[in-house]
């Protein structure tokens, strides 16, 4: 990775480079409003082989702390990290004003107090009289409801779910899910230019995640009686590192239906009965540069596990010497959106690869794409014309369980245990349940696809390797693509009844809009782990309702 070392020297190399110094002057900036950071330098040819190389780009913070607004344009210096030494310098873009600081800041306290225009509510927040339900053993093991797992901060990956266990009907945890993680992130900008063509960036195996992670916010990152976990790294020279209240841990309780039923009196019964969904959250938020990544494992009482993630943060922008579109005779050229004057939200895809090795009722899973395939009655059979059937194939190899979704070939995706049966006989098994989601178009020969291969495909499924865990490969920084999912998986190995590993890629596509500007509203995607004939029946059958005697009830103590 790029370590806070490799940065400094990087920014020590440029500031004592006199052709940098001339550019910054020219421009009419002043150093003490200076901002520069290196992006993701992605790998472009034997030019930068034998290199360990950073991009770096700036920005001028006068008047705003949202310096990501005010790009210094077509400036981009080659560092090489090692030689102290700089590889190339490209300065395309005098012409192009820097983008002004108005309604940039964001901050609560630069906000006009009077202003009605901004959305009103008052503070809410769940109360539990009897405090939390979890509790969190060894600094590691937490337990809820019917749930056991060990959750672990990660410099990569952010934070670790595994040994996660659920309670069945005798009493007994079962396994579930061995280890789960967020494995790759793979994020590249629509832009050719000189200055954005490189910005591919592989955010896990790059930077880190969890090395990007910032304290959270109480009572609005994480809601009270939430618990935190620090993280414990190791920085470049070995020295530990703390990255205080990481992870945070919180029950969730947003007004959702557990389940219910009801029937009406005229059929003779008069039942209500109705019960609330509480859940558990597991949460951490990487601070990726501009993007913010907000990472959610949710755990609930009927066995599912919904994995969830939340974009916010700052737009990557472009500066323009455009103010509007109203004079703009040819926008063809425009790589995204005009979301201010001067400025354009650049086009670009989010995709975030997790690394799910189950273990259902044990190692030997098997996976099974569960086909829903159109039949035509036969003449005379049916009024029907047609009806579905759901048509089930096992994979015997890795080629098999390579999953492309496709909305007019729906299909469910199991991952089960051959030899363990329910007491119907069918097979112990998950399913993962995709949410919405978007495939990289990119080419798959194009230099920043090649080494994001593991976005090819939604779906995966590859024997388990202790050397497999980063879909991106081991060492992404200017890595070529050698070492990724795409490679692995081309040996098409047996993987039925085998300790397999599922993989699922979610994506976004981001179109920006002003909406975005100068601080993006959260967006959010998700998929599912779901129980396919694990219990024998509804697990939360027996839960209990909620009544107004379990809830506190506040009264003022004075009258005004």
């Amino acid at each position: 990775m790029l370590t806070p070392e490799d940065m400094t020297t990087a920014l020590e190399v440029i500031f004592s480079d006199l052709e940098f110094n001339k550019s910054i002057l020219a421009r009419g900036v002043d150093f003490n409003d200076l901002v520069c950071a290196p992006p993701s330098p992605g790998w472009f040819g034997p030019d930068e082989e034998g290199k360990r190389i950073a991009k770096v780009q700036c920005f001028s913070s006068q008047n705003t702390p949202n310096f990501y607004m005010r790009p210094i344009e077509g400036l981009t210096v080659t560092v090489d990290v090692d030689k102290r030494e700089v590889v190339k310098l490209t300065d395309t873009g005098r012409d192009i004003p820097i983008p002004k600081e108005t309604n940039t800041d964001y901050r609560y306290t630069t906000q006009n107090p009077f202003s009605s225009v901004g959305p009103e509510t008052n503070p809410m927040s769940m109360e539990q009289p009897k405090g939390p339900s979890f509790t969190v053993e060894n600094g590691h093991i937490v337990k809820w409801a019917n749930w056991v797992f060990h959750l672990k901060p990660d410099i990569r990956a952010g934070m670790i779910i595994s040994q996660a266990m659920v309670r069945g009907e005798n009493g007994e945890y079962r396994s579930v899910m061995y280890k789960g993680f967020a494995s790759e992130l793979f994020v590249p900008y629509m832009d050719p230019d000189q200055s954005w063509y490189f910005k591919s960036y592989m955010d896990a195996g790059e930077f880190g995640l969890g090395a990007a992670a910032m304290s959270l916010v109480e009572l609005n990152d994480c809601p009270r009686y939430s618990y935190y976990m620090d993280g414990v790294f190791a920085s470049a020279d070995g020295q530990p590192i703390i990255q205080p209240n990481m992870i945070c841990i919180f029950e969730s309780y947003s007004g959702d239906i557990g389940w219910r039923h009801s029937e009406i009196p005229a059929l003779g019964f008069d039942i209500r009965e109705s019960r609330p969904k509480v859940t558990l959250i597991a949460r951490m938020v990487a601070s990726v540069g501009n993007s913010y990544y907000i990472f959610d494992w949710e755990f609930q009482t009927d066995g599912l596990i919904r994995v969830k993630v939340g974009l916010s943060g700052m737009l990557m922008v472009k500066a323009t010497p455009y103010e509007n579109l109203y004079n703009v005779s040819n926008t063809k050229d425009m790589t995204g959106t005009l979301v201010s004057e001067n400025v354009i939200g650049v086009v670009h895809d989010h995709n975030i690869s997790f690394h799910l090795d189950m273990d259902i009722d044990g190692p030997n899973n098997s996976f099974a794409e569960v086909n829903l395939v159109k039949e035509e009655t036969l003449p005379g059979q049916s009024p029907r014309n047609s009806y579905l059937k759901a048509k089930r194939k096992v994979a015997k190899t890795e080629d098999d369980a390579k999953i492309k979704l496709k909305l007019y070939d729906p299909s469910e995706f199991h991952v089960f245990n051959p030899p363990r049966r329910s007491r119907l006989g069918n097979p112990t098994g998950y399913k993962i349940v995709p949410g919405g989601t978007a495939a990289s178009l990119l080419d798959h020969d194009d230099p920043p696809q090649i080494r994001a291969a593991f976005t090819n495909n939604q779906i995966w499924v590859t024997p388990h390797n202790k050397s497999e865990e980063w879909a991106g490969g081991l060492l992404v920084s200017q890595s070529k693509g050698e070492d990724t999912i795409a490679v692995w998986s081309a040996r098409n190995r047996e993987i039925e009844n085998k300790d397999i590993v599922l993989w699922y890629t979610l994506g976004f596509h981001h179109v920006p809009c002003q909406e975005d500007f100068p601080i993006m509203p959260t967006v959010s995607s998700s998929f599912e782990l779901k129980p396919v004939n694990f219990f024998d029946r509804n697990p939360i059958l027996n839960a209990k309702p909620t009544f107004q005697k379990d809830l506190p009830v506040c009264f003022a103590t004075r009258s005004y």
